[in-house]
């Protein structure tokens, strides 16, 4: 299967997000740069070492930067490369999505 990816658009696409939290990190991100502390508050959950682990997958892939600045203590942020911006209208799509099948479970609308 490891031969599909960068030829096949959904399986190389499947295995940059493969992550449990990889969307919602990378929809936390879409906000613009995100320090690692604000990320955790957001998702609490998740562990440290889940979401360092996660940050650092994202990062190896392209799509999440890491900006160390030397203040002092040091402050780190992370925001989303070119090619992770456009992973946005993806992002929009997937909550759409999520709205409307959260209202059909909740019996809110008509199936059509």
């Amino acid at each position: 299967m490891e031969e599909r990816f960068g030829r096949c658009p959904f399986y190389t696409t499947q295995r940059l997000i493969q992550g449990k939290w990889a969307i919602l990190i990378l929809h936390y991100l879409s906000g613009g740069p995100v320090r690692f502390n604000e990320l955790q508050r957001k998702m609490p959950k998740m562990t440290h070492a889940t979401l360092s682990n996660q940050l650092k997958q994202l990062e190896a892939e392209g799509l999440v930067k890491r900006t160390v600045y030397g203040d002092i203590p040091p402050k780190v942020e992370y925001s989303l490369t070119e090619i992770g911006k456009k992973f946005q209208p993806v992002l929009e799509s997937i909550q759409t999505f999520g709205k409307e099948y959260i209202a059909q479970m909740n019996g809110e609308t008509e199936e059509e």
